[in-house]
């Protein structure tokens, strides 16, 4: 009992590490005037706009940063949870 306790608390100072280590990450991404800036916990950290962008096509714009930041993004953390030896112990 006390070993599965023990190997709980060894991932769990895992999944630490590797959040800290992603958190410190940084994507960016920029079309027709829109740059976005996403960091290793998915959160969009800076969105900027240009002031000469058609209204009317900001919409689709937009949608297609974000979209192209999150699978930029996703490969990035893939490859760092990679680099730092996997996610063994997890499944």
């Amino acid at each position: 009992m006390f070993n599965k306790l023990k190997q709980f608390k060894d991932l769990r100072n895992k999944a630490k590490i590797l959040q800290s280590a992603l958190a410190q990450e940084s994507v960016d991404y920029e079309k027709h005037g829109v740059k976005a800036v996403m960091n290793g916990n998915m959160e969009i950290t800076q969105l900027t706009i240009s002031p000469n962008i058609a209204h009317d096509k900001l919409p689709n714009v937009l949608t297609e940063v974000i979209n192209e930041i999150i699978k930029r993004a996703q490969k990035t953390m893939a490859k760092k949870v990679q680099e730092m030896g996997g996610l063994e112990g997890f499944n």
